[in-house]
């Protein structure tokens, strides 16, 4: 198709349609605050852009995840720092069961009130959050124990499964977050089982035994220990956590600000194009305007 504009004409449009688009895009950028609203705009920018935002996406969830695992990490160390004074307090109980002045009638008060720490400690066990049992393992939805005391084994067997929980950290690195109850309190080496232990001596007082009493209670103090050490393991996990999370904040400022510095605007830049496409608009149009027209009745005159 042959054009009926004149060279001039078509330069002038051509001119026209660039100093639009300038303004069209000072607009946008003003309008959104970013420089790149489209793939044209700096296809060379592009990848930089959508691994950025990946990664800002990938790190947000993580620090997301951190602080749902917080909660639960920080109810469980309540629920063993509990746990902890339950025993050390049957200890107490102990020491005064096997003193040579208890009489058989205040050891079975003693053995009264380990029955009731005993239902305390099985609670703690069943802890829960939202409905799950944190210490139930993979299986939680299911109570990991039940109690009778009327029962020579007052305590069930573990109803829970064992843990796989783990998180990650923004840094990309896996860590466990959860033991369960079994691993707690339900110890397969007998001196380290708190269930056991303090059944033995509860049931020591209640039989007046005083070898049985003696026995129990070096239990009792060694599962103490142990006790502790589990809740060392939450201390550890508290502090990953909240480094992770600390570290996750940190990247995610870094990678915000590295995505600011390749897609948004610079203001006061783009008001000078804006500002100067409109000059440029203007002063095109009024030196069209100025133009002489020349037509066929100018050469018949």
């Amino acid at each position: 198709m042959i054009s009926s504009l004149n060279p001039a004409a078509q330069n002038f449009l051509a001119g026209l349609d660039a100093i639009q688009q300038k303004l069209q895009t000072a607009q946008t950028q003003l309008t959104t605050g970013l420089q790149i609203n489209n793939v044209s705009d700096n296809p060379s920018e592009i990848a930089d852009i959508w691994q950025l935002n990946s990664e800002l996406d990938q790190t947000q969830q993580t620090d997301t995840n951190l602080g749902q695992v917080t909660t639960e990490v920080n109810t469980a160390q309540s629920a063993l720092q509990s746990a902890v004074t339950l025993v050390e307090q049957a200890a107490t109980y102990g020491a005064q069961g096997v003193s040579g002045t208890a009489t058989a009638t205040t050891r079975q008060d003693l053995a009264n009130e380990l029955g009731a720490i005993l239902q305390q400690l099985v609670s703690a066990a069943n802890t829960t959050i939202q409905g799950r049992y944190i210490f139930a393992g993979d299986a939680d939805e299911t109570t990991p124990y039940s109690i009778d005391l009327t029962q020579a084994s007052p305590v069930s067997a573990y109803q829970g499964s064992a843990s796989t929980r783990e998180i990650q950290g923004p840094d990309g690195t896996a860590f466990p977050v959860a033991l369960t109850a079994q691993q707690i309190f339900d110890s397969s080496t007998a001196s380290n089982n708190v269930f056991t232990s303090i059944t033995s001596l509860m049931q020591g007082l209640q039989n007046n035994d005083d070898t049985a009493i003696s026995s129990a209670l070096s239990d009792v103090q060694t599962a103490d220990t142990y006790l502790n050490q589990q809740l060392a393991f939450y201390g550890t996990v508290q502090d990953r956590v909240a480094g992770a999370l600390s570290f996750g904040q940190n990247y995610t400022t870094q990678l915000q600000t590295q995505l600011s510095g390749v897609q948004d605007a610079d203001e006061a830049a783009t008001i000078t194009n804006m500002t100067q496409a409109q000059t440029q608009l203007q002063a095109a149009l009024q030196s069209e305007a100025q133009l002489p027209r020349t037509t066929l009745f100018d050469f018949l005159t």
